[in-house]
């Protein structure tokens, strides 16, 4: 029995040997066997006939909040003009035709609703004359005789609508302007308040004995925004001192930084001209007068641009 055992294991180590050798002599490329993943799938049919179903998802619920049609009473019409358009898809009168009745929703619909609120500032307002404004489509699509060109017609809308947004502008935040004009007025009447020739104001609170920045240089500063009703819109207070170029803030920055040594304090006092003027960002309302208490704590030192190698011969 020992003897078999024996044997058997000399055999097996034989063949290891010679097995391992011929994978040293050339390696074996093993076939990976593809198994085909059977989907689950149905007939033609039934595929076509769900497609159907699945590109509804949603339709009704688009037609009564995007388009304004009530499916409760009006699906029977939507559906008869659906079968008109299936029965003559390739009728070219009849894609002109469902074209056309797009366009005019959109056209006769949709934008002028969309104008009138620009210019009013009001949903479901009236301005423009809507009679006026179709005649001037409709005289194009007829190749009708025109008073001035089409291209006349948009310079004219551009250079008007601007006048409106102008206009809309001083209706709704020109107070802020008498505001901040009268604010001013009051102000330069106070003691140590300097006003400047552009309107700047400032009020030295420590005056530093440092180098003053220029407009290309790179400042850190310290500092609160408020409006002239006191409410803080910004503020450096628990961050990191603000870093910029001197010529990269508004107007009424540039000018009070280039005046003042580093180590300054002041209170500066600026014209929405100098500031903002017609833009609204965060709490800074178009034309805004604003404060701000700056500290200048220094000129930042830019690192040198690297010089190029000298080109090899």
């Amino acid at each position: 029995m020992k003897l078999h055992i024996a044997i058997a294991v000399v055999l097996s180590m034989a063949v290891g040997a010679n097995t391992m050798a011929a994978t040293k002599k050339k390696k074996v490329k093993k076939e990976v066997e593809v198994v085909a993943v059977k989907p689950d799938t149905v007939s033609l049919d039934k595929f076509s006939h769900a497609m159907g179903i699945a590109q509804t998802r949603g339709l009704k619920s688009f037609l009564q909040m995007n388009v304004g049609i009530d499916t409760t009473k009006y699906m029977a019409d939507f559906v008869r003009g659906m079968r008109d358009m299936e029965s003559k898809m390739n009728d070219p009168q009849m894609k002109a035709y469902a074209m056309g009745l797009q366009i005019a929703q959109q056209v006769f619909g949709d934008f002028p609703q969309r104008i009138n609120q620009q210019i009013t500032g009001k949903p479901d307002t009236t301005f423009l004359n809507i009679d006026k404004y179709k005649k001037g489509f409709m005289s194009v699509m007829n190749n009708e005789t025109l008073p001035f060109s089409v291209d006349s017609a948009a310079n004219i809308c551009t250079r008007q609508m601007d006048f409106y947004a102008t206009e809309k502008l001083e209706r709704d935040f020109g107070q802020n302007r008498k505001d901040g004009e009268e604010f001013l007025a009051q102000n330069a009447k106070l003691k140590d308040v300097v006003t400047t020739p552009s309107g700047l104001q400032y009020k030295i609170i420590k005056q530093g004995t440092g180098p003053v920045p220029q407009k290309d240089s790179q400042v850190k500063v310290n500092y609160q925004g408020r409006l002239i009703d006191g409410t803080i819109f910004d503020t450096t207070e628990g961050k990191s001192p603000f870093q910029t170029n001197v010529a990269h803030v508004i107007k009424g920055w540039t000018e009070a930084l280039t005046m003042m040594p580093v180590g300054s304090k002041w209170e500066i006092y600026v014209p929405q001209e100098l500031a903002y003027g017609n833009r609204e960002t965060g709490k800074i309302k178009p034309f805004s007068c604003l404060i701000f208490e700056i500290e200048l704590l220094e000129i930042v030192e830019l690192p040198k641009a690297s010089q190029p190698n000298a080109p090899t011969k």
